[in-house]
């Protein structure tokens, strides 16, 4: 039997990929260690030297990228196979995405074009996948589906804990209205990017006195990216989400599903946190309207919510992205939006139209059960793989 070595860490689809390796014939051995730092830690790169030596492996993957042990690969010559499902990976910005063993799959095309820019070979674009066989099943098994039964419903994180706030007021009045302006004008642009532009060499130059870059020796991301996604992108995504739901709520009802302080969400109906694999399918079935807030983070590339709740047969209103054409159909699969009044008169239509909504989710369902299953994307890593 052929056998890969896979790397186990809390990545949501971490299961449904290795079920269906295994699915396609791979024995898969797991190895698991909290990684503190992703590119330098002697005792686990030691740790994997020792595993790759005992046995003979066709590769090693990962959810995600890491610069460890793409290095330790390279260095056993052992080819080292990543799919990305959070998006820009800060751990991508390395000097070891160079390195010969690496095959690298990324979700959102933007990224892929960007790395072959900088003269990376073997980065592929793939997206991501779904299920439906394990969501038909969980389905068919339970009894608790009115539990999950709402009018619009949102899953995930409102970001109140990013670094924006932390850092906001130990800055001078002028840049700090000028971050404002610039998430601002961000907020209602759906499928664009302006940060990257805003973030001038002379706002830099100015912005490192306040702002401090840690990095690796080896790492290749620079103040504008770090500052971009980890600071500006989380402020961007939480203003969106709670403007968008504050909106929402005080003409329909709204219910959120998460782990974040939603105590200014007065007219919200807060129903805690949920399981990605025993709960959150249900909501998605059981909500009429189910929203997809994409974070700027992710530039042009298609979510794993949005497979996640066509899978669950659910109807998606998401906000656009350059990807969404490239895979499905606007009214067929899914609806889009380009702006927040463009959401707000969507629902408002959607929920009065039934047959429409059920219409558009059943064909959702249908067509990722056809063409975005984990067993294609995965026998195409296989054949890039040849």
């Amino acid at each position: 039997m052929r056998k890969i070595l896979m790397y186990r860490w809390k990545a949501y689809n971490y299961k449904d990929i290795k079920f269906t390796f295994e699915k396609l014939g791979y024995e898969v051995e797991e190895v698991y260690q909290d990684l503190l730092n992703y590119d330098v830690d002697e005792v686990f790169a030691e740790k994997l030297r020792g595993i790759i030596r005992e046995s003979a492996y066709e590769f090693f993957f990962t959810v995600n990228y890491f610069p460890l042990i793409s290095n330790v690969c390279e260095e056993m010559g052992l080819l080292y196979v990543c799919w990305s499902c959070d998006n820009p990976l800060i751990s991508l910005y390395h000097k070891s995405v160079f390195n010969s063993v690496n095959r690298i799959f990324l979700f959102d095309l933007t990224n892929v074009e960007e790395f072959k820019g900088m003269g990376a070979e073997h980065i592929y674009h793939l997206p991501l996948a779904v299920d439906t066989n394990r969501l038909d099943y969980l389905f068919t098994n339970s009894n608790d589906l009115d539990m999950y039964k709402n009018e619009i419903s949102f899953v995930g994180s409102l970001y109140e804990k990013n670094s924006y706030d932390k850092m906001e007021f130990t800055l001078p009045d002028y840049l700090r209205g000028y971050f404002e302006a610039t998430m601002e004008a961000q907020k209602d642009l759906q499928g664009v990017n302006i940060i990257d532009r805003m973030l001038t060499p002379e706002i830099l130059v100015e912005l490192e006195n306040y702002f401090e870059l840690e990095k690796s020796e080896d790492s290749l991301s620079d103040l504008n990216l770090i500052f971009s996604v980890t600071t500006l992108g989380f402020k961007i995504a939480e203003k969106q989400r709670r403007s968008i739901l504050i909106e929402l709520s005080k003409h329909h009802d709204v219910s959120i599903y998460t782990n974040s302080n939603v105590a200014d969400l007065i007219r919200v109906n807060y129903k805690g946190s949920v399981d990605y694999w025993g709960e959150m399918p249900k909501v998605f079935r059981g909500s009429k309207v189910n929203l997809n807030i994409t974070i700027p983070n992710i530039k042009s590339g298609v979510p794993l919510r949005i497979y996640d709740i066509l899978g669950a047969g659910g109807f998606c209103i998401t906000n656009f992205q350059a990807e969404l054409p490239m895979f499905f159909e606007n009214e067929k699969h899914m609806v889009w939006y380009y702006n927040q009044q463009d959401l707000y008169e969507k629902v408002d239509y959607y929920l009065h139209h039934d047959t429409e909504r059920n219409r558009i989710a059943r064909c959702g369902y249908e067509h990722v059960r056809e063409n975005c299953s984990y067993e294609m994307r995965l026998k195409e890593i296989i054949n890039k793989l040849l």
